[in-house]
């Protein structure tokens, strides 16, 4: 069952979303922010052509990319006002392939903390309207606190 967690910022999802907007990459990969609440978050990445490797899938660039997106948000709906996230560690498996025509991941907060959050992240990809696991990814933040 999935953990309660209460913010310490009550403008969370204004801060959250503020941040994800200004990301170059997330722009420029296509990622969407689809699902945001405390303790959580779904990111999705249509399929396009420029973003595999030679066999056609998803690049594991590209899987670790959303989901290290999607866990960084998830920890960051839980730090202080004024905080800034960042990735310390990450460890992915890839079960699958990555093909399908959405990749969506979802990610959820294992531990927060006040300076390190722990995250699970689970990447399926949606293909022929129904989700296949392709990856799974743990998941260590820092909490960068106000200066």
């Amino acid at each position: 069952m999935p953990k309660t967690f209460e913010p310490r910022d009550p403008d969370w999802e204004t801060r959250c979303r503020a941040s994800f907007a200004l990301q170059p990459i997330c722009k420029t990969l296509g990622i969407e922010l689809t699902r945001l609440e405390p303790g959580f978050c779904e990111m999705r990445l249509p399929f396009r052509a420029d973003l595999t490797q030679q066999h056609g899938f998803f690049h594991a660039g590209m899987v670790s990319t959303l989901a290290d997106n999607a866990g960084g948000y998830a920890g960051y709906t839980l730090m202080p006002a004024g905080s800034e996230v960042l990735a310390v560690e990450f460890k992915v498996n890839l079960m699958a392939p990555a093909k399908g025509e959405v990749m969506i991941a979802r990610a959820r907060v294992l531990k927060p903390g006040r300076t390190l959050t722990v995250t699970s992240v689970e990447i399926s990809m949606l293909d022929g309207g129904m989700e296949k696991d392709c990856a799974i990814m743990q998941q260590t933040l820092f909490c960068q606190a106000p200066a």
